[in-house]
């Protein structure tokens, strides 16, 4: 048996190839969408890829199935329960497809969603009556299980799929041997649960004894813990679900389209056509010099979360990166299902901004010195925190309002426009996000704060905190 698993820490995403040894027969689980390291080992390995399954129409990323079935002629299944515009073998609990002497079994899960399975896998030249691993989607993580309250806005209630996980992982779950190995599709730092763990992968057996959601208790209790307290989803989870069940283009047709090179003048014509001039630099280059009315998403670190949480999908795109960077910010755009991108920035803002300086815009920092000496002056700034409500009650800024990312771009009114404004997130990423947008949207008068709440806070500011 072959089983590999694939981890995009940007996503926080596990990916797994699953293939037998002998009949190089494979099948590609939940599939990030650039598929080309699924193709490479696969090609390596001498092996067919023969099916691509989905535990579920993911929310937090826009899946490859399509990729690999263009690639490979491989063919699509999933839960029953599912409903797509392209064609898909449709599994019910109990289903198996067999590789050779690997097979993978699906087991129905509701919770997450409806149609969520989990895929057990056997290695039958081993043991035939054990699973060596199951694949577990977002039903049960390293730590905890999935968040039941992302179908909300589509009329399904959290605590009924709560108490559908309950039963899928007592029932399901729970049953399987100690020693069988767990992979589930995320890992810490994903929204879709509240407590994953560090590790990427686990056992049974540990989790029977670590995981807090599989402890002991009766349905109630575990519909009250599962519904409270999940964190703040991005805008665009909403939109990636159903994405997921559309024939929509692959990556390759994407890709073409936005790997355009526009002149400045193309690109300012784009913007007042709606467009978004997304700058993909890091903060403190976007500080110091930048387009006019363009948003600073940084390429590094969740790229993609945060771009999906202050750009609307439907809005067309227009790249601003140094040369070089294009290709991977377009790439990390389409992972979430935003393809909307109408071209790049031809050669990069500083030679933009060399033939038109009067474009140029630079924004104001604050270290926590600066902002402590101006909190205890009489023009006092109001400070703006943008972390996420569960981060705020953890510890604040004494006087601080509150909106949180993903909120910002509906909630601007709130802010005034005649006080000073002083963004401020964790560490600097999402304050820099918050100040573009309020800088595009004609605030004069806002700086942020470098380093964030953590820099306040090691800073011990007699101002204190709540």
């Amino acid at each position: 048996m072959i089983l590999q698993q694939y981890y995009l820490g940007c996503l926080s995403h596990a990916s797994y190839l699953v293939a037998d040894e002998e009949s190089k027969v494979a099948a590609v689980v939940d599939p990030q969408r650039d598929v080309d390291q699924y193709l490479s080992d696969a090609k390596a390995k001498g092996l067919t890829i023969r099916y691509v399954l989905l535990t579920h129409f993911h929310a937090d990323f826009a899946a490859g199935h399509l990729e690999l079935r263009e690639a490979t002629g491989a063919e699509i299944a999933m839960g029953r329960a599912g409903r797509a515009e392209f064609p898909v073998r449709s599994l019910a609990d109990g289903d198996e497809l067999a590789l050779g002497r690997v097979r993978i079994r699906a087991l129905e899960t509701p919770g997450h969603t409806p149609e969520s399975l989990c895929f057990l896998v056997f290695d039958d030249a081993k043991d035939a009556t054990k699973p060596a691993a199951v694949l577990t989607g977002d039903t049960l993580f390293v730590g905890d299980v999935g968040r039941p309250d992302l179908l909300v806005a589509a009329g399904r209630s959290a605590e009924e799929l709560a108490r559908d996980l309950y039963h899928s992982t007592r029932k399901k779950l729970l049953p399987l041997p100690d020693e069988t190995l767990v992979y589930p599709a995320h890992g810490a730092g994903s929204m879709c649960g509240k407590n994953l763990g560090s590790e990427t992968f686990s056992t049974i057996g540990a989790q029977r004894k670590l995981n807090l959601a599989l402890q002991p208790m009766d349905e109630r209790t575990f519909v009250e813990m599962v519904t409270h307290d999940q964190p703040e989803a991005p805008g665009y989870f909403a939109f990636d679900a159903s994405f997921n069940k559309t024939n929509h283009s692959t990556l390759p047709a994407v890709l073409e389209r936005a790997l355009v090179p526009r002149s400045l003048a193309e690109s300012l014509q784009l913007a007042a056509q709606g467009a978004v001039l997304l700058d993909v630099r890091n903060a403190p280059e976007f500080a110091a010099s930048h387009l006019a009315g363009s948003i600073n998403v940084a390429l590094s670190g969740k790229f993609a979360t945060w771009s999906g949480s202050v750009v609307r999908p439907e809005e067309p795109v227009l790249l601003i990166a140094d040369p070089g960077k294009e290709r991977e910010a377009a790439t990390r755009l389409a992972r979430i299902g935003y393809d909307r991108m109408v071209g790049f920035l031809e050669g990069g803002p500083t030679k933009a901004l060399q033939l038109r300086p009067d474009l140029k815009r630079s924004s104001r920092r604050l270290t926590v010195a600066d902002l402590k000496s101006e909190l205890a002056s009489a023009s006092a700034p109001i400070v703006v925190d943008v972390r996420a409500a569960g981060e705020r009650a953890a510890g604040s800024i004494t006087g601080s309002l509150h909106v949180a990312l993903h909120l910002l771009r509906e909630r601007m009114s709130e802010i005034p426009r005649d006080r000073p404004v002083v963004l401020q997130c964790a560490g600097g990423v999402r304050s820099m996000i918050a100040m573009s947008l309020l800088e595009r949207a004609g605030y004069s008068n806002v700086r942020d704060l470098v380093g964030g709440y953590s820099a306040w806070h090691a800073a011990a500011s007699p101002f204190g905190s709540s």
